[in-house]
């Protein structure tokens, strides 16, 4: 494990939004340069070499803001250099996550691909198979409208090899409405009363929570926040690589129990498992679910859904007294990275320059800016974010530190010995000590010696 022992002590610094202008970043002169291979012929005869660059990207949702946005700035980008044709490839996480793996394994990487930070994505700079875009973050100001310190989780070796679309925390949404409906009048302050909720609600005939549990990361998110606070604090996974805790340690077990109570109430929907992200969140956002747990960058999704006006947002709460709720999960974002075999990389860089300088410009006209991992210039308030964005905003304030996802913390055999363990609470209940034994094989078996 190479710097992750410091994450808890930068993760207030780094998840601070800044509001401050970020001058460049949405600087319509950011033109791209010009393509490799013209002619050096007059302009008048000169013709650009015809270039089609491959946008792998997590945001196949037509109903999600960023979209729209995505498109906007690829068809402002083509516009200005009708050359190039940038071909989406459009996948919901899990999907992508899969097919890079056999890209990677066959050195096909596309053009532009998503990854997440630190260890998820030390695998693949080990392989040599990003390009380093040290160049390309020194262009246009562009390295200097990202918030201090997030570039850090996407370095090696004092290279970036990627660029983040967020910096975000999780936190728990809910329906006014529905809490209404049920005659709950209080937003839970412990995970216990949130367990009471969850019964309250279902019995009267309301989803309590939603879940994408098809994607199994989702639930392995919300449950490391339960370890978060069984565990008192941060820093439970790197004492197990420290070797001062196993994951028979009463704070890995506590949280399995957890949330397993919370699960066997009735919390999640029928068949959770057989939910993808998006169809999970979309119960959320069509007014089917009274809550949904997720990172703050669902924020914009919600907005612009059915359910707008009727959300609130609260901080995770305690668990058997343990925690402090201002310490959250916290997730730099998913990032773009470039192949380094890139037929085109010139190219690519120039388009993913454009396109990191024009995002949180896009983002904050689609509503979508809530943490963006780059400073935004604008009013969030007069510009018509809601007053559950603003609350948002408003606990990213509070943030005293925290965890990182385990499969952004963890090498990615014994992150999926993880991932199917706790997936499988979903379907059966498991006693806490077999989960915990489950955990440490992975763990030994995958751990480097």
């Amino acid at each position: 494990m190479k710097k992750y022992k410091a994450l808890q002590v930068i993760g207030a610094s780094v998840l601070a939004i800044s509001l401050t202008a970020c001058g460049s970043n949405g600087d319509s002169k950011s033109t791209a340069s010009p393509a490799a291979g013209a002619s050096t012929a007059p302009a008048a005869t000169a013709k650009a070499e015809n270039i089609t660059i491959t946008f792998q990207n997590i945001y196949p949702d037509p109903t999600d803001p960023k979209n729209g946005m995505l498109k906007k700035i690829v068809a402002d980008y083509q516009a200005k250099n009708p050359n190039i044709k940038i071909e989406l490839d459009s996948l919901n996480t899990d999907q992508q996550k899969l097919k890079l793996k056999t890209q990677a394994a066959s050195k096909e990487v596309p053009d532009i691909t998503i990854v997440n930070p630190a260890a998820q994505m030390q695998p693949f700079v080990d392989a040599g198979l990003f390009a380093p875009l040290n160049d390309m973050v020194e262009q246009n100001g562009l390295k200097d409208t990202f918030q201090s310190g997030i570039l850090d989780f996407y370095s090696f070796n004092k290279n970036i090899y990627a660029l983040p679309d967020g910096n975000n925390i999780g936190v728990i949404y809910y329906n006014k409405d529905l809490f209404k409906q049920a005659g709950i009048a209080d937003i839970p302050k412990t995970f216990e009363e949130m367990v009471e909720d969850v019964k309250i609600l279902k019995s009267k005939g309301i989803q309590p929570m939603a879940i994408g549990e098809k994607d199994s990361w989702t639930g392995s998110f919300l449950f490391m926040n339960v370890l978060l606070r069984t565990n008192g604090g941060p820093g439970f996974l790197q004492a197990v690589v420290d070797g001062k805790k196993t994951f028979a340690d009463p704070a890995f077990t506590d949280a399995v129990s957890s949330f397993e109570d919370l699960i066997q109430a009735g919390a999640f929907q029928e068949g959770a498992t057989s939910f993808d992200y998006n169809a999970g969140e979309n119960l959320f956002k069509t007014g089917k679910a009274a809550m949904y747990y997720m990172g703050s960058w669902a924020t914009g999704g919600i907005e612009t859904s059915s359910v707008n006006g009727k959300v609130g947002v609260f901080q995770f709460p305690t668990v058997k007294g343990k925690g402090n709720p201002d310490e959250f999960m916290l997730a730099p974002g998913s990032a773009f990275a470039i192949s380094a075999n890139s037929k085109h990389l010139k190219e690519t860089k120039d388009f993913l320059n454009f396109f990191m300088l024009n995002y949180p410009k896009e983002a904050f006209k689609v509503k979508g800016a809530v943490g963006v991992g780059q400073k935004v210039d604008g009013d969030f308030k007069a510009a018509g974010y809601s007053d559950m964005a603003m609350d948002v905003l408003g606990l990213f304030k509070k943030v005293k530190g925290g965890d990182l996802a385990f499969d952004n913390t963890m090498n990615p055999g014994t992150a999926q010995g993880h991932l199917t363990s706790i997936q499988n609470l979903f379907v059966q209940k498991v006693d806490p000590a077999t989960v915990a034994k489950e955990h440490q094989t992975a763990y030994d078996t995958n751990k480097k010696k």
